[in-house]
């Protein structure tokens, strides 16, 4: 069944098991996933590459035809999906399995595509396009930030935003992650200041540095450090990325301690870890133990002091507290 991205809030996702999502706008679909799916699920939430899946694929059938009386509702969300995995998915739809919910995740389907058409014409199958956002909803996103924060904003500059983002909310998201994370304690942010956070994403992106940083790959974050043209401004918003970041290795490093297995630990994490970033959180959450990532909490929240305190020279104290770090 067919269902229009603007139908979705009437459509009542008790009722139905399998969802196909697909269209360039990942922003738009991770937002419903969250606030429509994952809620319903609390923790027993698995994520899964369809190439995963692929390789595995009686072992994946078998853990999901049998229904156990001990294990609650559980929702499965396939990553990359194609027509590759839809006769995977189409065994266990026949199977009338009801203890399962699967939402696939995929990018742009042409109308031959026999995935699509599987959900398009099922009964008990919702099939949803994402397309690309237009300039008001992503306008409307914005707004609805900042008003939030009670931080006033000029049209010019929500125009400015939304031109950022090329028509998708996770691109938007993204933006407007770096402005949080810049603002903190501020009750208001200039033009100029949106414009410098946001103009991060032009070069290497802060995020970027903190990656490689943490995953002590010191030839890439040296040359990041040298390529891009941080400046003094620019300070508190790497320190903040740094300390989110290793607050994330922490949590997973305290889960790894109870007997989880990493890989599922990163699948299931909150706020959700994209795929292409799997790979380097994985490194990360190797190379730091509970101890150390603990200490450098510590040590990050005593540099932002400290380059509050020598503002004309943070940018170096900075510099040389990340390299540090990746020895």
């Amino acid at each position: 069944m067919i269902v229009k991205s603007y139908e979705i809030n009437k459509l009542n996702f008790l009722k139905n098991n399998f969802y196909l999502f697909y269209g360039e706008n990942e922003g738009f679909k991770n937002q419903v996933i969250k606030n429509k799916l994952e809620k319903r699920f609390n923790t027993n939430i698995f994520r899964y590459e369809e190439s995963e899946i692929l390789t595995n694929k009686n072992s994946f059938l078998e853990k999901n035809y049998t229904k156990s009386f001990f294990e609650d509702q559980k929702l499965i969300i396939i990553s990359r999906s194609t027509d590759k995995i839809k006769d995977v998915i189409e065994s266990i739809i026949e199977k009338k399995i009801s203890d399962i919910t699967i939402v696939l995740n995929s990018s742009i389907l042409d109308k031959k595509s026999k995935l699509r058409s599987l959900f398009e014409k099922g009964k008990n199958t919702i099939c949803i396009p994402f397309y690309a956002d237009n300039i008001k909803t992503l306008n409307e996103q914005i707004s609805i930030f900042f008003k939030d924060k009670n931080i006033p904003i000029s049209q010019e500059t929500i125009n400015l935003l939304s031109s950022r983002c090329n028509g998708d909310r996770q691109n938007l998201k993204n933006e407007l992650d770096k402005i949080e994370n810049y603002l903190k304690n501020k009750t208001k942010i200039s033009r100029d200041e949106i414009i410098k956070i946001t103009n991060l994403a032009e070069n290497y992106s802060v995020s970027e540095l903190i990656d490689n940083c943490l995953a002590k790959n010191q030839k890439k974050t040296v040359n990041i450090l040298n390529e891009n043209n941080f400046s003094i401004d620019d300070c508190i918003l790497i320190v903040r990325t740094l300390l989110i970041k290793s607050k994330r290795i922490h949590e997973i490093k305290k889960q790894e301690n109870l007997s989880k297995n990493i890989d599922s630990i990163i699948s299931s994490y909150k706020p959700t870890i994209f795929w292409k970033d799997k790979e380097i959180v994985k490194q990360q959450a190797i190379l730091w133990s509970e101890k150390n990532i603990k200490n450098l909490i510590y040590e990050i929240n005593n540099i932002e002091l400290l380059i509050k305190k020598n503002s004309t020279n943070s940018l170096n104290i900075l510099s040389d507290f990340i390299i540090t770090q990746t020895n």
